[in-house]
């Protein structure tokens, strides 16, 4: 029953990530990788499909050899975290809740642009 519901999680993280490909205000990568790791635990099978996909495969494999993030998601990702506390700002949500907001995306901003580009 355990692995039923891994691949339950993969699958909805695939199409999250899908989804995420043509929307870009939903990542694509973080999804992919959390497929990778359900599939891993609930099915080989789509496990090695997933991984051998031609175009959501490397971003995978980039992450688990290299810990890289490609250029263009690195400069997406603080782009989007940028507009989303400047929106918070003119809109004048909770001074308490944009300061969070600014502790988060700067901590993430930090650790996407530290990691590596991939080869």
């Amino acid at each position: 029953m355990k692995r039923l519901w891994w691949k339950i999680a993969g699958i909805t993280a695939v199409v999250l990530g899908i989804i995420g490909i043509v929307l870009p205000i939903l990542p694509t990568t973080p999804f992919l990788l959390v497929a990778a790791f359900c599939f891993d635990r609930g099915s080989p099978t789509m496990h090695n499909w997933l991984i051998s996909h031609a175009q959501l495969g490397p971003v995978i494999k980039n992450w688990n050899d290299y810990g890289a993030v490609p250029k263009s998601a690195k400069i997406t990702a603080v782009v989007f975290m940028s507009a989303a506390f400047l929106g918070g700002v003119y809109f004048q949500i909770n001074p308490w809740v944009l300061g969070l907001q600014a502790v988060i995306f700067t901590s993430v901003a930090i650790f996407l642009i530290s990691r590596p580009l991939p080869p």
